[in-house]
């Protein structure tokens, strides 16, 4: 049901069929995101993403949403370290109109000076919510740090003086630079057509350059280090996190299943010590951040400041754990299946089936097979998970940034070890 082809300009169309969908999600994603950019103009590709919804040749910022609402349709965008994706979901007798308008908007925008100005104040805004929301904050300052000196350190928001900084000329030069047919994929899922949907595509993107528009970074290095923020804030927001696995590392599914032990539900380990048992945090949990090149496992947690050493030391001990005890295999059969579980959710959403088929393409060059990703998750074993841990649970990778009244936390870096 899933359906590859590359128009003569490089641009990979890859479609999924559902044929008893209604619906029908498509997008247009370009692997460039924040990582290509240059640090003067950090956060350039999230800037275009606002500005390509702000008016064309043919229709206002207003057509643009009375046309997706006239059909109850959505239509957005999002920017991420390494690519950029503007999306439609529609009913599926409304495709040919969803990709008009997505193209409409990806090739014709005007980028209207007056509009530019406007739009940066919202970015300006956003960057000042985010600061002023620190569990939004604490994320952005540790990949600061744990990438420091990296493209991938680099805020996807940018920050304000480069936001301020970019000019229009620049923001179109980016923008003509980066958006080449090479590094586009045009994803779709639902109730469609290959061929039909190819057909649209070929006329309305024909204009898009060939070719590939970025720069490949260097592949990051991991060194250890602690930063803390002081802040008047109630809580001490904590970030702790080390080395993690790329997209396509071979023994990702055993990342996986550690971390949903570890701190991806409920259930998890984190959340019964440090919340059910300890009532030290309202909000604690860990996730795995994963690149075309590098990766990192990242706990989080916020307390308050007399607790966070506390808070500290569960974390510590709750990753020391993987290197040292085999995970039951109970514990691992539940993770096991509660990430099997949620994949086949996923999969009865068409948006989410798009966005799996644009990133497959994306890190690994073709679609993975539903039963390829569940016999890697049924592969793990306790023994992979230990040696996994050994490998990646290093201290001289670990990061740890804290954020608050740090000042009163009862702790010291050198205990900072797992």
């Amino acid at each position: 049901m899933i359906k590859k082809s590359v128009l003569d300009n490089g641009i990979r169309v890859i479609s999924e069929r559902i044929p008893y969908a209604s619906s029908v999600s498509i997008g247009i994603w370009v692997a460039n995101g924040s990582r290509h950019e240059q640090r003067e103009s950090n956060g350039v590709a999230h800037f275009i993403e606002h500005l390509l919804f702000k008016g064309t040749d043919r229709r206002s910022s207003l057509d643009i949403a009375r046309e997706i609402d006239s059909v109850g349709g959505v239509l957005n965008a999002f920017t991420s370290r390494e690519y950029v994706c503007y999306y439609a979901k529609v009913l599926d007798k409304f495709l040919p109109r969803a990709v008009d308008l997505l193209t409409d908007l990806f090739l014709h925008s005007t980028f209207d000076p007056d509009e530019i100005e406007k739009e940066r104040r919202v970015v300006l805004q956003e960057i000042s919510m985010m600061e002023d929301t620190p569990d939004d904050l604490i994320h952005d300052l540790f990949h600061q740090h744990f990438w420091q000196g990296h493209p991938l350190g680099m805020s996807i928001l940018g920050d304000v003086a480069s936001v301020s900084g970019l000019s229009r000329d620049a923001i179109i030069g980016y923008k003509d630079q980066m958006y080449r047919g090479e590094d586009i994929i045009v994803s779709a899922a639902g109730n469609l057509e290959h061929d039909d949907l190819v057909r649209l595509l070929e006329d309305h993107l024909k204009s898009v350059p060939d070719g590939h528009g970025r720069t490949p970074s260097e592949r990051p290095s991991y060194v250890r280090r602690i930063e803390l923020v002081e802040k008047d804030l109630e809580q001490v927001h904590v970030c702790l996190g080390m080395r993690g696995v790329q997209q396509d590392h071979p023994h990702r599914y055993d990342a996986f299943i550690m971390n949903a032990i570890l701190g991806g539900s409920m259930s998890s380990r984190l959340f019964q010590e440090v919340r059910e048992k300890s009532g030290l945090a309202y909000s604690v949990y860990s996730y795995i951040a994963s690149h075309a090149d590098a990766g990192s496992l990242v706990v989080y947690a916020g307390a308050a400041p007399e607790n966070s050493g506390n808070l500290l030391e569960i974390m510590l001990k709750e990753l020391s754990r993987f290197k040292t005890e085999p995970v039951p295999e109970a514990q691992l059969d539940g993770a096991r299946e509660q990430l099997k579980g949620n994949l086949l959710l996923s999969l009865e959403s068409s948006d989410n089936r798009m966005s799996r088929l644009a990133k497959n393409e994306i890190y690994f060059g073709n679609p993975l097979p539903l039963s390829e990703i569940m016999a890697g998750f049924d592969q793990v074993s306790s023994e992979s998970i230990q040696k996994l841990a050994n490998e990646i649970l290093d201290n001289s990778t670990l990061t740890l940034v804290m954020l608050g009244r740090v000042g009163a936390s009862q702790f010291h870096p050198a205990d900072i070890i797992v």
